[in-house]
């Protein structure tokens, strides 16, 4: 039995729909499914009804992007309640305020040195509206100006170049807390994306404190040396493994649903330990 707790929908920068994204599951015989689409919860009502009538376990989840110290983290939460949707779809309304300006100003930016595209051409690219960095990658590519999204971040749409300059964000600890108060678990997602282990190390106390859980040990760009090192950093810290592919439909297609790390899936014990765990905080909140 395996599962995949880390998936995204046409609702954020997938391309699936949430029930397209459970059928392709139950084809390959996944038993639990976590959508955790950036910042929104808005494709959970639909991934919830397909997941009962498909017979898949369905695990409602978002992924936020917060900050650590000037840096981007991505934290998924795992579990949420339907009663608090609302709370988070409000709490995320200023971001994506924010994140709409700065997409503008990217496009522009691209536009005044002679990347002739426009946020239509982005939006093409996002039918749900809620626009990353990646659809305006996959506008690059559709001009030609760039061979794939991976050459588009790359050269161009990195924080550390010229175009791309990133909307202020919750901070890690703050949103650890939020997760929490909502009785969902707070899981740091692909860590050493974004960060080396030192920087880990220095990053994981301050999180621990603040209610983090559990750290994706599994994730598709992990081979095996990495998936080893991050278990045991996770039970060094007393956080519980998790694990997803970062499924994206044909958005990226090097990352197939189901793999979380050294070609291998995802465990369902890994599932098992999370909701386990989960069920005893609630029990003693």
């Amino acid at each position: 039995m395996a599962c995949d707790l880390h998936t995204h929908s046409g609702f954020s920068d997938g391309t699936d729909s949430p029930r397209k994204l459970l059928e392709h599951a139950r084809e390959i015989g996944l038993s639990a499914v976590a959508l955790t689409d950036h910042n929104t919860t808005r494709g959970l009502p639909d991934f919830l009804a397909a997941a009962e009538e498909l017979g898949i376990t369905a695990v409602p989840g978002i992924e936020l992007s917060v900050d650590w110290r000037g840096r981007e983290i991505h934290l998924v939460g795992l579990f949420l309640r339907p009663e608090h949707y609302a709370e988070l779809e409000a709490v995320t309304l200023d971001y994506h305020k924010r994140k709409e300006a700065s997409n503008h100003a990217l496009v522009e930016r691209l536009r005044e040195d002679g990347y002739r595209i426009d946020y239509a051409d982005v939006l093409r690219h996002s039918p749900a509206g809620n626009v990353n960095r990646i659809h305006v990658a996959s506008a690059l590519v559709e001009k030609g100006y760039v061979g794939s999204v991976d050459e588009a971040f790359v050269n161009l749409l990195s924080e550390k170049g010229d175009y791309y300059k990133p909307p202020r964000r919750m901070a890690l600890g703050d949103a650890i807390r939020l997760l929490r108060r909502l009785e969902a678990l707070p899981v740091l997602a692909h860590p050493l994306q974004y960060m080396g282990e030192e920087t880990l190390r220095e990053l994981l106390p301050g999180a621990v404190e603040a209610g983090l859980v559990g750290m994706e040990t599994r994730h598709s760009s992990s081979d095996r040396d990495t998936v080893t090192l991050l278990e045991g950093i996770a039970k060094e810290f007393g956080l519980l493994p998790s694990g997803g592919s970062d499924y994206h439909g044909t958005r990226k297609t090097n990352v197939p649903l189901g793999i979380g790390g050294g070609g291998e899936a995802v465990p369902y014990g890994i599932y098992l330990g999370l909701l386990e765990t989960l069920e005893r905080i609630r029990k003693e909140a």
